[in-house]
């Protein structure tokens, strides 16, 4: 299993022009590459046979040539599902997700007595959720949690719309959370009791996708007991709203403020330019850092409304 322990993303990154323009444009063929990558890393750390391979690579192919998928994500979910009938392995990141809730549960113990003693609490535990993006192994092999939180508790933020956030916080009657990651998701919860908002829903995903958490992962952290939580009802790993349950388009639209946390959740809602929504992610790809016009392994709280 990959290890949590030797890639540290460098987030002490410089303010930047932060205008973005063509946002949701992402048939990138370094979209294409990374998720070919990511699906020879399965095969290897599967030992899927060469006829199992062939027939996904050729599958692969034909789902990039239609370009009917609209984003990289929606790209992903229909590479699962054929990953999935061809390998019969319903869940290829179930391990990983369960080490890293496990390791992120002991930093929480490390953490939230410090968060709680903090001058500026809020502001203590939005850098740590924002560090805890860090544990994606959709975007690499492996990570140093402990030297991203170090990085991150210190760094300049590309894009700042944090004090806005605070602000909108106070003033919502209700918030959708939208989760990311396995074990990211004890950081999401450690920001969530910070925050202290009486009408907080916390979304996950329909089912599994790479390494993000669902259902089954959110009550293991024991995010059912701060916030109401519920699925999106799509197995993609983002926030596809034409795919979603209506379950979910009914808490989407009736949230005073969303936080969206993860680039996953960014690709599916950056094209709506909802003044609701604020972003919180660590920028993992080129592709990503070229349209958000900041650094790649920068660290960005961003809102549309704030342009």
């Amino acid at each position: 299993m990959p290890t949590i322990a030797t890639i540290t993303v460098n987030t002490d990154t410089m303010i930047m022009d932060t205008t973005i323009t063509d946002p949701a444009v992402f048939n990138d063929l370094r979209c294409k590459d990374c998720l070919l990558r990511s699906y020879h890393a399965l095969f290897r750390k599967f030992n899927i046979s060469e006829k199992a391979r062939n027939e996904f690579l050729n599958a692969f192919d034909e789902i990039a040539k239609t370009q009917h998928f609209g984003s990289t994500p929606e790209m992903q979910q229909k590479l699962n599902g054929v990953f999935r009938t061809l390998t019969g392995i319903a869940d290829a990141f179930e391990a990983e997700k369960s080490e890293s809730n496990r390791v992120a549960e002991m930093l929480y113990k490390i953490w939230q007595p410090r968060v709680t003693a903090a001058p500026e609490p809020f502001r203590m535990a939005l850098r740590l959720a924002i560090a805890g993006n860090i544990m994606d192994y959709g975007a690499a092999d492996s990570f140093d949690i402990h030297k991203t939180i170090e990085s991150v508790m210190n760094a300049s933020f590309a894009i700042d719309h944090s004090a806005q956030l605070n602000q909108a916080l106070r003033n919502a009657a209700s918030v959708l959370y939208l989760g990311d990651n396995a074990g990211e998701i004890v950081f999401d919860r450690l920001l969530v009791e910070t925050m202290a908002h009486p009408n907080v829903t916390f979304a996950v995903r329909g089912g599994p996708a790479l390494n993000d958490a669902t259902m089954k992962e959110a009550e293991e952290t024991g995010l059912h007991r701060l916030a109401k939580v519920m699925n999106s009802g799509f197995d993609a790993p983002s926030t596809i709203l034409k795919k979603s349950s209506r379950e979910f388009l009914e808490a989407f639209r009736s949230a005073d403020l969303i936080i969206s946390k993860g680039q996953g959740n960014l690709e599916g809602l950056i094209d709506e330019n909802d003044p609701r929504i604020y972003f919180l992610l660590m920028v993992k790809c080129e592709v990503m850092a070229e349209k958000l016009k900041v650094k790649k392994g920068s660290c960005i709280v961003y809102n549309q409304g704030n342009d």
